[in-house]
C-alpha cells in the first residue's frame, strides 16, 4: 500500500488553477523527485499535502488514512515532516533548542522524552559543533541543515524537501546529499522539490514533472530527461 496517495487534487485562486488534478501515489520507503519550471505549482503541491492549503477537490491519503480536511498539524502528528525553500528556525534559540522545539510539539512529548532523539539528529545533519549556537548566526549550509533536521526531530514517515540544496556551493551540495541519502537508507519515504537536477538524480529513481499546475510525467529519470515535452518546457530546450 501507498504510504501517500494523491487523487485528483485540485486547487485554484480565483480565476487561477495551482493545482489541476493531480494523481500519483508514493510507496513506502520511495524515494520521489518533484521538477518543474518556476510556478509550475510545487512549493503548492507541498503546501496542499502538509495541510497549509486546503484542496477545492480530490483525496489525499497518507498511511492508509484520508487527511485530506485534516489541519497541518494533525499531519504532522501522523508522520508527515516538511522543509521549507527559505529557512525559518527560530533565530533566538539555539541550535539545539530549535530541535527540542521541533521534537516536542511535532510528538506531543516532553523536552526530556526527545532530548536523546535531538542530540542523534544533530549527528546524523552534521550540526553537534553547532548545538550551542544561536540559529540566527549560522550560514546558510548550516541553516539548511538546521532545517532538515528540525524536519526529522518530528520523527516523519515521510520527508517533503523544498529545494534543500539551492544556494550551496558543488562540495555543500554533495555533503548535503549524503545526508539525505543515509536518511532514506533507513527507511523516510521521501518527495523532493528540486532544481539542482544532479543532486536530485543521485538520490531519487523517480520523477513527476508539474506544469501549470498538472503532471504531464511521471517515471524513471532517464526517461523523463528524455522527453520532448519536459525539454521543451522545463530545459527550455527547442526540440
Amino acid at each position: 500500500m501507498p504510504i501517500l496517495a494523491l487523487d485528483r487534487v485540485s486547487k485554484s485562486f480565483g480565476a487561477l488553477k495551482v493545482a489541476e488534478e493531480i494523481s500519483f501515489a508514493l510507496e513506502t520507503g520511495e524515494a520521489l523527485g518533484v521538477i518543474g519550471p518556476n510556478g509550475a505549482g510545487k512549493s503548492t503541491l507541498f503546501n496542499l499535502i502538509t495541510g497549509n492549503i486546503r484542496v477545492d477537490a480530490g483525496i489525499i491519503q497518507f498511511d492508509g488514512r484520508d487527511v485530506t480536511r485534516q489541519p497541518p498539524m494533525a499531519r504532522c502528528l501522523a508522520g508527515i515532516g516538511r522543509t521549507f525553500q527559505i529557512p525559518q528556525p527560530f533565530e533566538k534559540l539555539t541550535v539545539f533548542e530549535n530541535l527540542l522545539v521541533a521534537g516536542a510539539f511535532g510528538s506531543r512529548k516532553s523536552e526530556r522524552e526527545v532530548g536523546d532523539r535531538c542530540a542523534d539528529i544533530l549527528v546524523e545533519t552534521g550540526l553537534y559543533l553547532k548545538a550551542n549556537q544561536l540559529a540566527g548566526s549560522l550560514g546558510l549550509l548550516q541553516r539548511k541543515r538546521l532545517e532538515l533536521a528540525r524536519a526529522l526531530a518530528t520523527d516523519p514517515k515521510i520527508l517533503l524537501l523544498d529545494e534543500i540544496a539551492g544556494g550551496l556551493t558543488e562540495a555543500e551540495c554533495g555533503e548535503l546529499v549524503e545526508t539525505i541519502r543515509a536518511i532514506h537508507r533507513r527507511g523516510v519515504s521521501i518527495i523532493w522539490v528540486e532544481h539542482v537536477l544532479h543532486a536530485l538524480n543521485s538520490v531519487v529513481r523517480r520523477l513527476v514533472v508539474l506544469h501549470f499546475g498538472r503532471v504531464i510525467g511521471d517515471g524513471d529519470p532517464d526517461t523523463i530527461m528524455a522527453s520532448k515535452d519536459v525539454r521543451e518546457i522545463y530545459l527550455g530546450i527547442d526540440v
